[in-house]
């Protein structure tokens, strides 16, 4: 009877704790979810199915397609199909003897970047010193004209370069603002060019035909004259001049080198009042100029032809563009100032106030294409769109970070080029500045008090020595 009762007593003994390690398994993997868990929270068992992507609504809005707004062009077999320029704005033959190239950034929308590069023939630019920087991030797509032209990304290298005769250059990736400004800057040093023009691909240009000077000058003259106000060393050390603010701007290139570049830790808004205010910091020179007249758009003219200011078409011009297979003579060419041009003005201002008024702010335009879907590196572009926003603001934080306040002047609130990345947070805000000095009063204390401890030990030190 004894062996029997040590005998069970021993089997308790094994089979108590396997019941115990079978219930906290249980208990913790789920198996039972009646069995409380740690702290009497009861376990959840494990779903069997994952759960299901929730997508967002998919907007039901059609956009409107992205037209060809030079026709001429798009039949044209080479620069010689295309109206000349007016006379009063035709380059100087030779070419003047400064370099004069001039920077246009496209990432989207080749309707406005199109009409920019027309205007800016047709005010005299020589086609050879334009360069369009392809910054779409596509890589050889549009060169192997592999995308079309719905995608925001398109761009028409063959006319921009065999009928409108100009250079494109392709980033290797998509940059952002302060990274293509950079880049125009290694392209100038890469091609020892001491100055250099960049122009907004959202911007028209027209010579100033009302211009009451002495003689009439075209843009492009008045640009170079701009230049050579510069070369003059009374003038001081030039950074920039603006036209129109930035929307053509001149650049001396060894200011930016010496500058260190923009900061493209700020890669779009606020990158500029940073780039401008430590130029101004250096003492460099920024100032404005005038060559002729410049928009701001959204949106394309009717067709680009208009901006060549050949007057109102002639029946043969009418017949030719309504299917006639002979080439037909076109008129003659109009006066400067003619109620042609002003008729264009008229529209570009027109233009100029949509654009100003637009629901939903002046950059509609950058999202307005939404094609391209399974084409080479295609982007969903409320998506870009999303990305590029969300960009921006991360950019405005680095701002404020590096200078501890968000507005542009930063020379007005006492700042130098050294306090860059060393000052408190919205150091302007009295309660930053009140809790400043409590902090460091309370740190001086504790110094204090280190400071008194040290020496303490030290004097022990010497009295057990």
């Amino acid at each position: 009877m004894l062996s029997f009762c040590l005998h069970r007593r021993s089997l308790s003994i094994l089979i108590f704790p396997f019941i115990i390690v079978t219930a906290l398994i249980i208990t913790q993997t789920g198996l039972h979810h009646s069995i409380p868990g740690p702290l009497g929270r009861t376990k959840q068992p494990i779903p069997t199915v994952k759960p299901t992507p929730l997508h967002k609504p998919i907007s039901t809005a059609t956009p409107t397609p992205v037209i060809d707004a030079f026709p001429l062009a798009a039949s044209a077999k080479s620069p010689a199909d295309l109206p000349p320029i007016p006379s009063w704005n035709n380059p100087p033959t030779p070419h003047v003897n400064e370099s004069t190239p001039l920077f246009i950034g496209f990432t989207r929308n080749w309707p406005l970047l199109q009409q920019t590069v027309v205007s800016y023939i047709t005010a005299g630019w020589p086609p050879e010193d334009i360069y369009v920087i392809e910054n779409t991030g596509v890589m050889h797509s549009n060169r192997n004209n592999l995308l079309t032209l719905q995608n925001p990304f398109y761009l028409d290298h063959h006319r921009l370069t065999k009928i409108l005769s100009v250079n494109v250059i392709s980033t290797p990736t998509l940059f952002t603002f302060a990274q293509l400004q950079n880049f125009y800057t290694f392209t100038a040093l890469e091609n020892n060019w001491s100055h250099y023009w960049w122009a907004h691909m959202d911007t028209v240009v027209l010579s100033d035909e009302e211009w009451d000077g002495e003689s009439y000058k075209s843009l492009y003259m008045r640009a170079v004259d701009a230049l050579r106000e510069t070369l003059d060393p009374a003038w001081g050390p030039l950074a920039t001049r603006w036209f129109a603010y930035d929307k053509l701007a001149l650049v001396r290139t060894q200011a930016f080198v010496e500058i260190g570049g923009w900061d493209t830790m700020i890669p779009f808004y606020m990158t500029d009042c940073d780039m401008h205010e430590r130029l101004w910091m250096r003492e460099f020179r920024i100032e404005g100029a005038e060559a002729g007249r410049v928009w701001d758009v959204h949106t394309s003219l009717d067709d680009l032809e208009r901006l060549y200011k050949r007057g109102a078409d002639s029946p043969k011009a009418t017949a030719k563009r309504e299917g006639a297979t002979e080439i037909l003579p076109r008129e003659p060419e109009g006066q400067r100032n003619s109620a042609v041009y002003q008729e264009l003005v008229h529209s570009l201002n027109l233009l100029q106030d949509l654009k100003s008024n637009a629901e939903g702010g002046r950059n509609t335009w950058q999202a307005r294409q939404r094609g391209g879907h399974g084409e080479p590196f295609y982007r969903d572009p409320e998506g870009f769109e999303k990305g590029i926003w969300m960009w921006m603001d991360f950019g405005r934080d680095v701002y404020t970070e590096k200078w501890g306040r968000g507005p542009c002047n930063l020379r007005e609130a006492g700042l130098v080029e050294e306090d860059a990345w060393r000052l408190v947070k919205d150091w302007e805000n009295a309660d930053v500045q009140k809790q400043f000095r409590l902090d460091r009063e309370k740190e001086a204390k504790e110094q204090v008090i280190k400071e008194k401890a040290k020496e303490k030990e030290g004097a022990k030190e010497k009295t057990s020595v």
